[in-house]
């Protein structure tokens, strides 16, 4: 097989490549604690939306560091969430969210 063939060969595998289905398990509407509720709202929400919502959250009130957005400064009802930390980097968060639905 020439080079050009080869190209070409994984050219069109890659144009075949089927979608990725959503995971279900992300979809399933989730309790949000009466913490999470105080950010959220306290009707069950799939984990993708409860993460959303957090964003909005702390973009409304302004809660990144500026001098490092991947930092969350955390206010009274975050601090509640992320038990007692007032810094949180954005990917510790989910943890935290984790244990906050059911």
């Amino acid at each position: 097989m020439s080079m050009s063939n080869a190209v070409q060969t994984e050219q069109d595998h890659a144009g075949t490549k089927a979608a990725r289905k959503p995971n279900p398990a992300l979809m399933k509407p989730l309790q949000p604690s009466t913490e999470l509720a105080g950010v959220v709202g306290s009707s069950p929400l799939p984990r993708t939306e409860v993460v959303s919502k957090v964003w909005e959250y702390i973009k409304a009130k302004n809660l990144q560091n500026p001098e490092n957005k991947r930092e969350i400064l955390a206010d009274d009802k975050l601090q509640a969430i992320f038990g007692g930390k007032s810094r949180v980097s954005m990917f510790e968060m989910n943890k935290h969210l984790a244990q906050h639905l059911s």
